[in-house]
């Protein structure tokens, strides 16, 4: 019998795809894993599985006795069961029920030219740097708080704290620093639903305040979600996004040659990151059967969407960045009822800040090796600590 696979997979450098994961594929499409707290998973790698599942009722993210769920870290806002078992669809209905007014096409169109307005103050300053210029620090980071701190209503000069907290929640290996990160968010937010109800303004977080029926607290935790998804994810698909276009052959130059062709480059941008954690984690509702193993209910199973991104049945070369590629069927923002409801947001966001620098910036280049770029191992979303380019 084969023996597990550990995750996360081990990764020489950002871009490098695991020598394991190319291993597995001629395995077949599920394998028995031991996460990075050593618990029991099963890891789903194929495209046509893990979109399948993706939209399958029979898995969750809450279980029947969380206590005693695998886990895939301490991180206490993925590193285990969220939600109750019971209410689960129900309560998942409602929560986008609620948001998803506030990230329609045409209010995220209304945005774009507040996002490139943004982007243009950003880049001025980074024109104004020293090189080499740290383009996580000037660019990749602050982006994503200005926008979603002006879509929620939360004050950018909080940024330095409420990042913080940020960070202190997605923390994987720390339960304790994890739950202290959550609580101060918590009540971060608490705080500033009760600011709106006194002083509303033209945000999310002030309209879901004139929303009938809705609790103070569910506000809170609904809007540091945002706040924390709306910006984490993003900070590390620009600097990664950057990163691709600049070390695959003839990437940026194509970019800068032909601006035309920005949103399938923006595609193949999501798409081509290896994941190394395992991806998405769901737990079984009840027994089911996945590729002729059978999964019990309450087992942790990590639909691993990274892989399936890079799956030779639907992708030719996968693992070769190729903006010009066919664009879109990528599984990056997820797939069926829990697709990321801040994906049109993101693509704004990114399409604004290739087509920016591109521009703006056409001899950009790495100050430093790849393999010399630090990684994040300690907080969920991983990425980039830094970014050194010069022009």
């Amino acid at each position: 019998m084969r023996t597990p696979i550990q995750l996360p997979f081990e990764q020489g450098h950002p871009l490098e795809v695991p020598p394991l994961l190319r291993e597995l594929r001629p395995g077949g499409t599920i394998h028995e894993a031991r996460t990075a707290v050593g618990h029991r998973a099963w890891l789903v790698t194929g495209y046509a599985e893990v979109r399948r599942l993706l939209n399958d009722d029979r898995l969750g993210r809450s279980h029947p006795a969380p206590d005693q769920a695998a886990r895939t870290g301490e991180s206490v806002l993925f590193g285990g069961p969220v939600g109750a078992f019971d209410t689960e669809q129900a309560d998942n209905a409602r929560m986008r029920s609620l948001l998803q007014p506030h990230f329609t096409p045409k209010r995220m169109r209304a945005l774009r030219p507040r996002v490139e307005a943004l982007t243009t103050r950003l880049l001025d300053e980074l024109a104004e740097q020293p090189r080499p210029a740290d383009l996580h620090a000037l660019l990749a980071l602050p982006l994503p708080i200005l926008v979603i701190c002006e879509l929620l209503g939360v004050p950018y000069e909080d940024r330095d704290t409420f990042r913080a907290w940020t960070q202190e929640a997605a923390d994987i290996r720390d339960r304790a620093r994890s739950e202290r990160g959550l609580a101060e968010l918590f009540g971060y937010g608490r705080r500033l639903v009760a600011r709106k109800r006194e002083q509303p303004g033209d945000d999310v977080i002030s309209r879901l305040c004139a929303t009938e029926g809705v609790a103070d607290d569910e506000i809170a935790v609904l809007s540091m979600a945002l706040l924390f998804a709306g910006h984490e994810t993003t900070v590390v698909q620009i600097g990664l996004g950057v990163l691709q276009l600049l070390t695959g052959p003839g990437q940026w130059q194509a970019l800068v040659d032909d601006p035309g062709l920005l949103p399938g480059a923006v595609e193949e941008l999501l798409r081509a990151p290896v994941k190394t954690n395992g991806g998405i984690p769901r737990y079984a509702r009840t027994e089911l059967e996945i590729a002729d193993v059978t999964v019990h209910k309450g087992d942790l199973v990590l639909l691993d969407n990274g892989a399936a991104n890079h799956d030779p049945a639907v992708f030719t070369d996968p693992y070769d960045v190729d903006i010009t590629r066919r664009a879109g069927g990528h599984l990056t923002f997820g797939h069926g009822p829990r697709y990321c409801i801040g994906a049109p947001l993101a693509r704004i966001e990114l399409q604004t800040v290739f087509g920016g620098l591109a521009s703006r910036f056409p001899t950009l280049r790495l100050a430093e090796p790849v393999e010399r770029l630090p990684i994040r191992r300690d907080v969920l979303t991983g990425g980039l600590a830094r970014l050194p380019v010069s022009w």
